[in-house]
């Protein structure tokens, strides 16, 4: 009986004494966080990821298959020279002066976050790695790049930092500094932007990737407002998550999504969006870009 009464009290110390000091930890950070964090990288280096990055083509934007004239896929991991990569994945494309230029994520497996570099191609189809040129404290990834007044600027997915950043470079394509947030709070997920009707509109998912919000500005900088029909997309994964550039089509916009159900990025879906407004919108039944994507399913 007496030792069943010093075991309670010794288990009862210990727990005081473990809230206690797990309070303590929380309030003033006293526990060594970045070096068991640094451990932690050397013992579980995060894994080689499955993705890579390849070219289609075709005669319309919705009939895409792999060439038979390029070697895919064209960026692995292993042309990544300038840090240890786990994988490379979410390429956007900007031509300039007769050059092509692909942005991409790089997951940096030291500190298993993605940063944003950059490979160079006279023709499109051979790629030469480059460099990372955005590197946070924060994971990043689908740099979605555009020009806009002779300006070139980048947004890449930040929701790790609970923002959409805006880059804008300073020296195309190596250089960029930070702009400043076009929105913040919250786990924004791929924003894509894009300009029409002399007004700046973005799609961005949660994350989650069932719900697609809109917003919308006059500036590019500054004055992001929510759409009134947000969520424009509710609970549902398979057309949710934007996946890739808003394009024009035959006079006609499109809004590309991933499917993410059953599992992460299965296929594409392509969207005409058929209303567009400060206080309307509505899109149209999705075109799948290709059939050859269902041998995934």
């Amino acid at each position: 009986m007496k030792k069943h009464w010093i075991n309670s009290i010794l288990l009862a110390t210990i727990f005081v004494v473990g809230v206690v000091y797990g309070v303590v930890i929380y309030r003033d950070q006293v526990f060594p966080y970045e070096f068991f964090k640094i451990a932690y990288r050397l013992i579980q280096k995060p894994k080689l990821g499955p993705w890579s990055i390849g070219i289609y083509e075709g005669s319309t934007p919705f009939d895409l298959a792999a060439s038979k004239d390029i070697p895919n896929p064209v960026l692995t991991r292993k042309d990544v020279v300038d840090i240890d990569a786990g994988f490379v994945a979410d390429p956007f494309m900007m031509v300039k002066d007769g050059k092509h230029f692909m942005f991409f994520e790089v997951l940096n497996r030291e500190t298993d976050q993605g940063d944003i570099a950059y490979a160079e191609s006279v023709d499109g189809r051979e790629w030469n790695y480059r460099k990372v040129v955005i590197d946070e404290e924060f994971h990043l990834s689908y740099p979605y790049v555009f020009e806009f007044d002779n300006s070139y600027y980048l947004i890449p997915e930040s929701s790790n930092d609970f923002s959409v950043r805006l880059y804008k470079a300073t020296k195309f394509p190596e250089e960029w500094e930070y702009g400043g947030n076009l929105l913040s709070g919250y786990r924004y997920v791929d924003p894509s932007i894009f300009r029409y009707e002399d007004k700046w509109w973005m799609f961005v998912s949660t994350g989650d990737n069932n719900i697609l919000n809109l917003h919308f500005s006059e500036n590019l900088l500054t004055g992001w407002k929510s759409h009134p029909m947000n969520p424009i997309v509710k609970s549902d994964k398979h057309f949710s998550r934007p996946g890739g550039r808003v394009i024009v089509f035959n006079n006609k916009l499109f809004r590309l999504t991933q499917d993410d159900d059953p599992i992460y990025g299965i296929q594409v879906f392509a969207f005409e969006i058929t209303e567009l407004s400060e206080t309307s919108y509505a899109d149209a039944t999705p075109n799948q870009l290709s059939e050859k994507l269902r041998k995934y399913l």
